[in-house]
Parts: C-alpha cells; structure tokens; sequence
C-alpha cells in the first residue's frame, strides 16, 4: 500500500489519464472526448479506504493503453511499441 496524501493521488490519477488518453488518440484512433471517457473508466477515482486503492499504477499508463489497442503481448506482436516515444512523456 503507499502511503501518499489526498492530492498525491489525484495527481497521479490526473496524469495516468492524461498520458492514457494521449495514447488512446494517437494510436488508438480516438477522438479527444472518446479518449478522455475511456481514461477516466481505465482509471476510476478510488476511495481512501479502497482496498488496493492505486494498484494500477503499477504500470504506467502507455502499457494500459497498448493492451487495449493491441491486446496481451502486443511488445511481442508490436515490439517498437514496447516502449514509449519521448512525446508521450510530456504530451501537448
């Protein structure tokens, strides 16, 4: 479990939807608004007293998105998507 304020986590959460949907549009063919819908479910706001509460941040956001575009083992089936292009790092 970490242990991380209030405002750590909504700020981890906001960013992991971002990046999410920043994927999501450039290579998931989404638009910005289908992008942002498929974030926030991907990433849904978790109580305090969540049991796991942030387990998804395990890992990042790009390899989220690339397992719903690609499906399991996409670095296998993609492998120049097995890591992230700079502009994901700070998109827009």
């Amino acid at each position: 479990m970490v242990d991380w304020s209030e405002e750590e986590y909504v700020e981890c959460l906001r960013e992991e939807r971002r990046r999410f949907a920043w994927v999501m549009q450039h290579y998931g063919n989404l638009d910005a608004v289908q992008a942002e819908m498929a974030a926030e479910k991907r990433y849904p706001f978790e109580a305090s007293a969540a049991p796991y509460r942030g387990l998804i941040f395990h890992d990042e956001a790009w390899h989220w998105a690339m397992l719903a575009i690609h499906g399991d083992a996409y670095w296998v089936s993609h492998p120049h998507l097995a890591e992230p292009p700079a502009e994901y790092e700070s998109p827009d």
